[in-house]
């Protein structure tokens, strides 16, 4: 019989806990001793498995820019359907971060973070790579990881909102038109794909991801586990 692993199992736990506690009360608020005495250890045995409270941050960016994309995708039915979600990506996580603050510190916390931002550029050039190809059969490596970095200093911009007097919709609509007119989209295109996103309820699509999110990653700790059991079992 398989021993179980201990280890996987607690680290599965602390994910669980940390992503409730970042989404609901924020991730500068969320005291690493805080998930720790939720979780009946010292915040010592809790650093063994993250040594930062950053380390947990960047493993739920990881997982939400997989989510977020697939779920993305099959809201959109349009010509175009990777392209308009990128465009409802961008309005749906500016909506989140105006009318939540939580939130807002979260998606914040997690571009201001060295370690989360190498994981959301990264994941933008593997879409970019996918999704602008037509637009962009000329570039190379280079040129797309040039683009992503530019890319999310126009998003991390855009859901910011730094108190100017710009409106939700303005900013919305200026990010997609700068970051598609990066990748080389015509114009009217930009347009199109702007007006169609902002003619949408993105701010109820940006509710229900978050909210889904949570069940994602309670739901993907409770199939690991079961694998873990099952493999105990064996």
């Amino acid at each position: 019989m398989a021993r179980i692993n201990r280890c996987e199992l607690t680290k599965l736990e602390i994910i669980r806990v940390a992503t409730r506690n970042f989404i609901e009360k924020g991730y500068d608020k969320t005291q690493v001793r805080a998930i720790a005495k939720e979780l009946g250890m010292s915040p010592g045995n809790l650093t063994f498995h993250y040594p930062s409270k950053e380390h947990m941050l960047a493993e739920l960016v990881n997982m939400l820019c997989k989510f977020q994309w697939e779920l993305l995708e099959a809201e959109v039915e349009d010509g175009l359907s990777s392209v308009m979600a990128i465009c409802l990506e961008i309005a749906t996580i500016a909506a989140t971060c105006d009318e939540n603050e939580a939130a807002k510190d979260f998606f914040i916390s997690s571009y201001t973070s060295p370690m989360c931002l190498s994981i959301i550029r990264k994941n933008d050039v593997i879409r970019a790579k996918k999704v602008f190809k037509e637009y962009c059969s000329k570039w190379d490596e280079e040129d797309y990881a040039e683009a992503g970095i530019v890319v999310s200093g126009i998003e991390y911009a855009t859901f910011v909102n730094t108190g100017e007097n710009v409106s939700l919709e303005m900013r919305i609509s200026g990010a997609i038109n700068c970051i598609l007119a990066i990748y080389n989209v015509p114009k009217e295109i930009r347009k199109s794909k702007a007006d169609k996103v902002l003619s949408m309820d993105y701010r109820s699509i940006g509710r229900k991801i978050l909210s889904d999110f949570k069940k994602y990653v309670n739901e993907s700790n409770e199939q690991a586990l079961l694998s873990l059991l099952r493999g105990y079992g064996d």
